[in-house]
C-alpha cells in the first residue's frame, strides 16, 4: 500500500503525541505507561489505516494495542480516527518494524499481528519479508514465552514461504486455512483489514 503525500500529518502528529510515539527507541519496557491501565499489551506491525486494530480494540477493551506503521500518511488517517474515538487501549507508533528490539523489551509484548505485510517477491528482496528469519529473531524476544502471531496474508509465494520460515524456525502452528473466510472456525472471530473487505469483494463479484 502506498499514500499520496498527506500535507497536515505532520502537524497533527505533532499536535497528538500523547495518542501516537515517534521516538520509540526511549520506550522499551515503559509501553504501559502510556495507557489508561496496564494490561496485555499486542502489536501489530504494518497498521495501514487501521481499520483492523481500532476494531480489535474496541473489541477487547481487556488488552492494550499498538498500531505500527512506517508511512506518516497512512498513520495519520488512523490518527485521525483515534482523535475521534480516543481509544484508551490504543497507541500509535510511527516507525520502522526492522528494529523492533530497541523499541521493546524482551517479553514486553503479549502477540502480534502481521496483516497483508508486503510479499515482496523477488529473491533478492527475501530479507525484507517479514517471515524471514531475522524478524522472527526479534518477534521471538519482544514476545513473551507463550506470545503468538496471527499472519494473514492473499499471497500464495508468502503464504508457503512463511509456512518454511516459521516451521525451520521451530514455530508450533495452532491452525492454518487455504480459505480464512469460509473456515468457519476462523471466521468467525475474523476483523478484515480495508485491504482484505477491498480483495474479498473484488473475488466474490
Amino acid at each position: 500500500m502506498r499514500l499520496r503525500n498527506k500535507p497536515w500529518a505532520k502537524d497533527m502528529i505533532n499536535d497528538n503525541l500523547d495518542l501516537i510515539s515517534v521516538q520509540p527507541e526511549n520506550m522499551p519496557g515503559k509501553w504501559q505507561d502510556r495507557f489508561e491501565k496496564q494490561q496485555p499489551l499486542f502489536l501489530e506491525l504494518g497498521s495501514g489505516k487501521g481499520g483492523f486494530i481500532t476494531e480489535l480494540a474496541k473489541n477487547n477493551p481487556q488488552n492494550n494495542y499498538i498500531a505500527m506503521e512506517v508511512q506518516e500518511g497512512a498513520i495519520a488517517l488512523l490518527l485521525k480516527k483515534q482523535v475521534e474515538n480516543k481509544l484508551s487501549n490504543l497507541q500509535l507508533l510511527l516507525a520502522n518494524g526492522a528494529n523492533l528490539t530497541d523499541m521493546f523489551a524482551e517479553g514486553e509484548v503479549s502477540g502480534m499481528y502481521l496483516n497483508f505485510s508486503d510479499p515482496w517477491p523477488k529473491t533478492r528482496h527475501e530479507k525484507r519479508r517479514l517471515t524471514y528469519k531475522s524478524f522472527l529473531e526479534q518477534y521471538k524476544y519482544v514476545l513473551e514465552k507463550d506470545g503468538y502471531i496471527q499472519f494473514k496474508t492473499d499471497n500464495q509465494g508468502l503464504f508457503e514461504y512463511s509456512l518454511i520460515s516459521m516451521n525451520n524456525f521451530g514455530m508450533n502452528f495452532e491452525d492454518i486455512s487455504l480459505d480464512l473466510h469460509n473456515n468457519e472456525k476462523l471466521n468467525e472471530d475474523n476483523i478484515p483489514t480495508e485491504y482484505e473487505e477491498k480483495f474479498s469483494k473484488k473475488a466474490s463479484g
